[in-house]
């Protein structure tokens, strides 16, 4: 079943509360998202991935997985 929008930003919010998040997509499969947070200072952009990867809670795992494609733009506020 694709994922909608508000169902991603949910999902990321839990992580990153305080966050500047922007999820885009209408097909519920190729989504953009991005995420600003405070979290990310000091972090390269893999370990920032790789930490918005982890709070989607496995729905992109695999073959399987509910959301096929993420473009991510991830960085620490300016």
């Amino acid at each position: 079943m694709p994922m909608h929008a508000q169902q991603i930003e949910d999902l990321l919010r839990e992580t990153f509360p305080d966050a500047e998040i922007q999820v885009a997509g209408e097909d519920g499969v190729h989504m953009s998202a991005m995420v600003v947070d405070e979290s990310f200072r000091g972090k390269n952009r893999v370990q920032q991935q790789r930490a918005v990867y982890a709070a989607l809670k496995g729905k992109m795992d695999g073959s399987t997985g509910e959301l096929h494609a993420l473009a991510l733009t991830t960085k620490a506020p300016d």
